[in-house]
């Protein structure tokens, strides 16, 4: 006998799955093509040690990033991703604008997170980093996480009644978001790797939680990365993921133009016009060139 469950959490093959009635258990996939992320909603079957995979239902989006050795897959079937940055450390652009393209590539929504408001002028030099972001429409909420006294409603109206997975290198404070939104995250955590027996937590897979008793607003955090690869997204699709380039691409003379060498280029010339910020072209340039090289695989 099958039924339908949600996965929750994820460690190497096995994955942790919530049934209808809201209980919990371990499965592990029958098959090699029945490998679930967290937030697949499943057809398992009881077994002896927890539970098997049967079959995974039609994913409507799936949120992940691949370089040239492997893939690595984040989450599914979310509505948005929230990147989570900080005034300090110090955030890479390059790594925020990869993030959003491959969100943008999936047609998922995004948000950005800027913590650690209190920090003043590091801040201030934060937000201006930022502003080339919110200019191309994408919102960027100030917080102060560790401020116990700040007013998240702004945080909470645009993460209610939604499936969000927490993005953003170490240290940015997705843990502390979590633990602020999300009461019970550290003893549900502490559950689900005593379970899976993978000792003293570390966010090395994706957790979802819960952030209301009605299971409408839903929560995922997500392992810091030092890398974003971008390698399953075209070269030539590049440009219709980075909205500040696109806009200007329809005024090319040729229309399979680069934007990186060719003549009577739209993009290029906005550029001089001071149209398109330099920092976000340069992004642009770089990750195209990785992009086109050869494959060694």
């Amino acid at each position: 006998m099958t039924a339908w469950g949600l996965v929750v959490a994820s460690h190497g093959r096995h994955v942790w799955v919530e049934d209808a009635k809201g209980e919990r258990r371990i499965c592990h996939p029958r098959g090699k093509k029945n490998h679930a992320v967290v937030g697949d909603h499943v057809q398992w079957s009881a077994s002896e040690d927890g539970g098997s995979i049967e079959s995974i239902e039609t994913r409507k989006n799936i949120f992940y990033r691949q370089d040239e050795i492997r893939t690595k897959s984040f989450a599914a079937n979310i509505d948005q991703v929230l990147v989570l940055v900080a005034a300090e450390p110090d955030f890479s652009q390059s790594q925020l604008s990869r993030a959003l393209i491959a969100a943008r590539h999936e047609g998922i929504r995004t948000l950005i997170g800027l913590n650690k408001q209190d920090l003043g002028d590091a801040f201030a030099r934060a937000w201006q980093k930022l502003l080339p972001y919110q200019q191309l429409g994408c919102l960027v909420l100030p917080l102060s996480l560790r401020d116990l006294e700040q007013d998240l409603s702004a945080l909470n109206h645009e993460l209610a009644n939604r499936v969000t997975l927490v993005l953003g290198p170490s240290g940015a404070g997705k843990s502390t978001l979590i633990n602020r939104l999300v009461p019970n995250a550290k003893a549900a955590t502490n559950i689900i790797s005593q379970a899976l027996q993978s000792g003293k937590h570390t966010t090395t897979s994706t957790t979802w939680y819960w952030v209301d008793e009605t299971k409408k607003t839903a929560l995922m955090d997500s392992p810091g990365f030092q890398a974003f690869g971008l390698h399953h997204i075209a070269p030539q699709a590049l440009t219709s993921c980075m909205p500040d380039i696109a806009v200007h691409a329809d005024h090319c003379k040729f229309h399979n133009c680069s934007h990186v060498h060719e003549p009577d280029c739209g993009v290029r010339q906005a550029l001089l016009e001071q149209h398109i910020d330099p920092g976000r072209y340069k992004i642009y340039t770089e990750l195209f060139a990785e992009l086109s090289a050869p494959k060694s695989y």
